[in-house]
């Protein structure tokens, strides 16, 4: 057994590389994920709000274009820092949104009520408690980390 997790067996490296003791922690994130998140609410609201109006892809594209970009981008910080969020509330909640978004895009006739769904879980698993958000559903307990 290795002393240095006590936890259990040694990982290899390729799990650790994924799944790290402790999530990466890039000086540059915070500041990164201010200004995209700015611009993906920015750019999801013109979307959101102009099908109503009857808005086509056409006037829509740069909108859409932003919001995916941006969304992307976000989920990618999350991810480099560790696999791990895609088992936990707030990972989940991406997941369901993405889900939700593809339902959209599969019925257009009704992507109103999906993309408004949507950001509703969005806005969910943005604003929940830390003890969901960080609440991993493998493991069946939050997960905490130091820094």
């Amino acid at each position: 057994m290795d002393p240095t997790h006590s936890d259990g067996p040694a990982r290899s490296r390729p799990l650790l590389f994924l799944f790290p003791e402790a999530p990466r922690h890039f000086p540059w994130a915070r500041p990164a994920q201010l200004v995209l998140r700015s611009l993906h609410l920015a750019a999801m609201a013109l979307v959101v709000g102009a099908i109503p109006f009857g808005a086509d892809f056409q006037s829509l594209r740069v909108p859409i274009l932003v919001t995916v970009v941006s969304g992307v981008l976000l989920f990618t910080i999350d991810l480099a820092r560790d696999l791990a969020i895609l088992t936990q509330g707030s990972g989940v909640a991406v997941l369901v949104k993405l889900g939700l978004l593809g339902m959209g895009v599969l019925q257009p006739a009704a992507r109103l009520p999906w993309y408004l769904s949507a950001t509703l879980v969005a806005s969910v698993g943005s604003h929940m408690p830390g003890a969901w958000r960080h609440f991993c559903l493998l493991r069946w307990r939050v997960m905490r980390y130091p820094g």
